[in-house]
Order: structure tokens, then C-alpha cells, then sequence
């Protein structure tokens, strides 16, 4: 695993090593910052379900202001603190190691605005995902144009719209697919 472009561009990360995890490929990150473009400069940026970091590490080396990462999984979270160490990041970063919704919850007490929320749950926690769009649709942590990005299997339809929520693009890649969503303009 690699750092794709940016400030760390090249640099290899820790991957999952035993872990179960299922890492974002290189190419379908690729292909997510390239549609997010320029517009990831000075973002809060959340990588939830961070499982290496490399989502969040990717925003950090482009631009983000910030990047906090969401880990449930002590080992994991200990290996997204590893690999931010290796790139000598200490700034701009933050790891709260909580599940999802209390992760986001500890944000949205604080008052943050996500620009950007990528949601990289376990292919098999459907229900899970679920539960998050949910949460993020009826909380105020998505700034004004904020895009939540969810990766997931390709098969898997997630709604089009919540109450707030819209699905805006869905890319699929391989087995994967990424879903966009924005705060629907009548919100």
C-alpha cells in the first residue's frame, strides 16, 4: 500500500498484515480523489471505519486541514497511529477509537463540520451502514456542500435519498462501488 499523490506521494504504509481488514485499492482511491479534486484542500476530512488510515492519510497528503480517523478495533487503530508516525504526521490528525456512530457523535458534540465523511464499513455490516446514514442524515455534522462517501459491495443498493440525505453518484469499480451523497437542496 502507497500513498497515491500529494505531500507523501509513494510513501508505503503498514498494511493490514493478519488483521482482517479489506483496504481501499489503490486504484479505486485514485479514482475517488480525482473526483474529489481540489476541493479536498484545507477540508475536514473523516475516514470512518479507518481500518489502515490510508483514506484519511491520502486527504492529509493532498491538502485536508484535518483528518480524523475512526477505528473500533484497537489493533487498527494502533496501526493507523503507526503508519501517521512513519509519515511524520502529528498535526492535523486525530484517532478517536470508538464504533462509527459514537466516533461521529463525539464530533458532532464538538461542533465539527465534515466536508468530507467516507464511510468503509465490513462488506457484511449492511445494517451498520445503514444505522450511519441514518445518523448523518439527522445530524448537523455535514458542512454545507459536505459530500459522505460510502465504499461497498457492488451488488449492494444503498437508498437513493433519506430525509436530508441524496444519493448524488454511484461509481462502481470492480466489486466495489462508492456512493456520494449531499444534503438534499430543500434540507
Amino acid at each position: 500500500m502507497r500513498v497515491i499523490a500529494g505531500k507523501f506521494r509513494s510513501r508505503q504504509l503498514k498494511g493490514p498484515g493478519k488483521l482482517r481488514l479489506r483496504p481501499t485499492s489503490d486504484r479505486l482511491r485514485e479514482t475517488l480523489f480525482n473526483i474529489l479534486g481540489p476541493a479536498i484542500e484545507d477540508s475536514l476530512f473523516v475516514d470512518a471505519y479507518a481500518g489502515t488510515g490510508a483514506i484519511g492519510i491520502e486527504a492529509i497528503s493532498r491538502g485536508a486541514r484535518e483528518a480524523v480517523f475512526i477505528e473500533s478495533h484497537a489493533a487498527s487503530a494502533r496501526l493507523v497511529r503507526q503508519n501517521l508516525e512513519a509519515l511524520g504526521i502529528r498535526a492535523g490528525a486525530e484517532v478517536i477509537e470508538a464504533n462509527a456512530v459514537r466516533g461521529l457523535e463525539r464530533l458532532a458534540a464538538r461542533h465539527r463540520m465534515a466536508d468530507f465523511i467516507f464511510l468503509d464499513p465490513p462488506y457484511e455490516r449492511d445494517e451498520e451502514c445503514l444505522l450511519v446514514l441514518e445518523f448523518l442524515d439527522s445530524s448537523h455534522l455535514i458542512a454545507p456542500g459536505g459530500i459522505v462517501i460510502v465504499e461497498h459491495r457492488r451488488k449492494t443498493e444503498l437508498p437513493e435519498r433519506f430525509d436530508r440525505l441524496e444519493q448524488t453518484r454511484l461509481l462502481e469499480q470492480g466489486d466495489a462501488a462508492l456512493s456520494f451523497y449531499r444534503l438534499a437542496a430543500a434540507a
